[in-house]
């Protein structure tokens, strides 16, 4: 594990080597192309930089502005830094003549200077503008979406996004309350939640679930790992890697099932006449499931939810590969 300076805040890349380790970067794969879709503060950039050979290339992703902007401090002629979505991967890849790839890691869910950063409102614990955009140039603040959405789209998202059972009471008092004033701050938005939440689910504030919530579905979170996922797979050459860290049940539920879909692929009735070379084929195979040590925990608290999973590309009939 590495820690990443971003201006005072602290970064603490979590599954580091585990991650990298996931897209087999020895041999002649050292001298491939490879996509860290979540730059960050670019732990992993770095380590998959450390290990790529002098015709290695790198292309990292990222909506952040400050993530782009520490991006700026990697000298490296085999880095290039994008200032999108990984959902953009696939397009981005081809516009740079890079119709395949041999390994893709995507790092999910939110850094910690974006927590930490108050003026960001990604936080319950500091007061601060109710933003939560990963990327400040595009799209509405979670204010400016709280101020305007009816009463039964805020409670969907709540539930939905938040697994939140008490959804239905914290929009109707989000409702209630911006009747009487703006919700603006991240801690009256807190202060909202808290007093809606009747009972307490221990070690955890009322406000982590609707904040969650709110965030997944201003950033397009979850559409954006679906269309990421797909896109990635796209590009990934035969014998490439994805590897994916999730932090929560929905990112991991989207991934697990992705590559099951490619493992298990559904065959037809076997009495049908098709000869065994013709029946379909798995995609991928799963390589590994991975979770943080009890070491890692302890010393970053917030890897305690990741899981890493890592599955390879198998070759097809298509690309010459197959039986």
């Amino acid at each position: 594990m590495i820690t990443q300076k971003a201006a005072e805040f602290t970064h603490l890349t979590v599954l580091l080597g585990e991650a990298v380790e996931g897209l087999a970067l020895t041999g002649e794969r050292t001298g491939g192309t490879y996509v860290d879709g979540t730059f960050g503060r670019g732990g992993h950039s770095k380590k998959i930089l450390e290990n790529l050979g002098p015709s290695g290339r790198l292309l990292a992703f990222d909506k952040d502005t400050q993530a782009i902007a520490s991006a700026q401090e990697i000298k490296d002629p085999r880095f290039t830094i994008v200032h999108e979505s990984f959902a953009t991967m696939s397009q981005e890849l081809q516009d740079r003549g890079l119709m395949q790839v041999d390994g893709i890691l995507m790092d999910l869910g939110i850094s910690s200077p974006q927590v930490d950063d108050a003026g960001r409102g990604f936080s319950f614990r500091a007061d601060g503008p109710l933003d939560m955009r990963m990327d400040t140039t595009r799209g509405i603040s979670a204010a400016e979406w709280l101020a305007t959405e009816d009463e039964l789209k805020i409670r969907e998202v709540i539930k939905d996004y938040g697994e939140e059972r008490f959804a239905f009471q914290i929009a109707k008092a989000i409702v209630a309350r911006r009747q009487v004033e703006p919700i603006s701050g991240t801690r009256q938005l807190a202060e909202i939640v808290a007093h809606a939440v009747k009972t307490r689910e221990k070690g955890k504030d009322p406000a982590t679930r609707t904040f969650q919530a709110i965030r997944i579905f201003i950033n397009k979170e979850l559409e954006d790992l679906e269309i990421g996922l797909a896109g990635a797979y796209e590009r990934l050459a035969p014998h490439g890697r994805m590897a994916v860290i999730s932090f929560h049940s929905l990112e991991d539920r989207i991934v697990k099932q992705f590559f099951a879909s490619k493992v298990n692929v559904p065959q037809p009735d076997r009495r049908l006449p098709i000869r065994t070379k013709d029946l379909p084929q798995p995609q991928m195979k799963l390589i590994t499931k991975i979770k943080p040590s009890d070491a890692e925990v302890a010393a970053n608290p917030r890897a305690r939810s990741a899981i890493l999973r890592v599955a390879e590309r198998l070759p097809s009939k298509d690309d010459g590969g197959g039986a």
